[in-house]
């Protein structure tokens, strides 16, 4: 089966998220949904950082596809809304709310993406909202 690349607007009507239209970000998430880590890893520039929950920052795109590969397989991003600002003249941050959702729990999430000029991501953060109590107990399940 070969996979043909979405356009922009594609993508948009695919995923919508309100506040955010960049189709890096709406990309990001598609991508991460339908297990396609290496497109999602592709997103990234070449010394792009990626530093999940509990985690140091993964650096490069293949070691971002392999620890997308190694743990976020069955996890469904679920983004609402988000914000944009530039930083400055090189770079843009979005900050997107949402969900995660794992076969065995569900927990609010803030994702941080920083994009360059060439809109790739440089830098994401991926950051729990939840108490310690709750994040005790999922680890505890």
């Amino acid at each position: 089966m070969t996979a043909a690349k979405s356009t922009s607007a594609e993508v948009s009507e695919q995923l919508q998220i309100q506040g955010v239209t960049e189709p890096t970000i709406l990309r990001y998430y598609q991508t991460l949904n339908s297990g396609d880590f290496e497109a999602t890893a592709a997103l990234f520039a070449e010394d792009g950082v990626m530093h999940p929950p509990f985690e140091s920052g993964i650096v490069g795109r293949d070691a971002i596809a392999h620890y997308l590969q190694q743990e976020a397989q069955g996890i469904i991003a679920e983004p609402r809304e988000g914000i944009s600002e530039p930083l400055n003249e090189e770079q843009i941050q979005f900050q997107v709310t949402g969900k995660a959702q794992t076969s065995w729990c569900g927990v609010n999430v803030l994702w941080f993406f920083t994009l360059n000029q060439q809109r790739q991501i440089v830098y994401t953060k991926i950051k729990l909202l939840a108490s310690p109590q709750e994040l005790l107990a999922l680890q505890k399940s």
